[in-house]
């Protein structure tokens, strides 16, 4: 499933999903991963049940699961080609049209 389309809300509960996936490929409970992670059995149910939780939780959760290399290319600056940098860099250089005179 991309994401580019989805709400925010589909996307913690598609995050949620994944979560929970990845819990259980391990062959872990619930119980064990909240543990393991440092929170209550209820924060893991509801980040897994619906993605709302808040970025320690999930955090917590990828750590727990030996999964923190997969932060490595969130929110990465993400590289542009030549034509894209100097596209950029004349919007930064635009100014502003000098003031009319008035008589």
């Amino acid at each position: 499933m991309t994401l580019t389309l989805c709400s925010a809300e589909e996307i913690l509960q598609a995050l949620g999903r994944r979560l929970r996936a990845q819990r259980l490929a391990q062959g872990l409970p619930q119980r064990e991963l909240a543990q393991m992670a440092g929170l209550s059995l209820g924060a893991l149910r509801k980040l897994e049940g619906n993605g709302q939780s808040s970025l320690e939780t999930l955090v917590r959760v990828v750590q727990a699961l030996g999964l923190a290399d997969e932060l490595d290319d969130v929110f990465v600056l993400k590289r542009q080609s030549i034509a894209q940098m100097a596209q950029a860099e004349s919007v930064k250089q635009r100014q502003r049209a000098p003031r009319r005179r008035t008589p």
